[in-house]
């Protein structure tokens, strides 16, 4: 593998956000978020190996209600493919493509896979309780003068930085 190219300056990256996030109204009339597509594949899959507590269950008969012919023909789905999708073209470009798990020093392999399980699994369900990931609820929350928007922006960014005192010895 020869060099990375360098990362994008963040404010200008940012700044493309914004432009992306204003395109994304401008065109579709909603903002960004990808764990509706999420929930599209969970359903979908509940549906597939449990039709009679899909079938009862209110949460995937109101799936169902939203999306008649099925949960994978949602925008949101093809919005998380395409998020996907560009991650790896992104990647490609920028000479990133690699198979390895990044890690510190003071943490084992195991550790590091229990984190990273425990971390999706918590990152998920709160996206679910607070009705959207960081995309959804912050970036689009925010550029549309959400109050709840601001709350979930601070709560994220608060949260990580209170975590990442408790674990920073993993890493250094």
């Amino acid at each position: 593998m020869s060099t990375p190219k360098p990362y994008m300056n963040p404010y200008f990256a940012g700044f493309l956000l914004g432009c992306v996030l204003l395109g994304a109204f401008y065109i579709s009339g909603r903002g960004l978020g990808a764990s509706g597509g999420m929930r599209a594949l969970v359903v979908a899959g509940v549906e597939t190996v449990a039709p009679a507590h899909a079938e009862s269950a209110p949460f995937y008969v109101e799936q169902r209600a939203a999306n008649p012919e099925s949960p994978l023909r949602g925008w949101l789905f093809f919005h998380m493919l395409g998020l996907l999708a560009g991650a790896f073209l992104s990647g490609v470009v920028g000479n990133r493509v690699d198979f390895k798990l990044e890690r510190g020093p003071n943490i084992t392999v195991r550790s590091r896979m229990i984190f990273v399980v425990l971390g999706g699994l918590l990152f998920g369900f709160g996206s679910q309780l607070g009705r959207g990931c960081t995309s959804g609820s912050a970036l689009s929350g925010m550029a549309s003068l959400s109050f709840g928007g601001i709350i979930t922006m601070l709560a994220i960014f608060g949260g990580a930085y209170i975590m990442a005192y408790f674990f920073r010895k993993l890493w250094l």
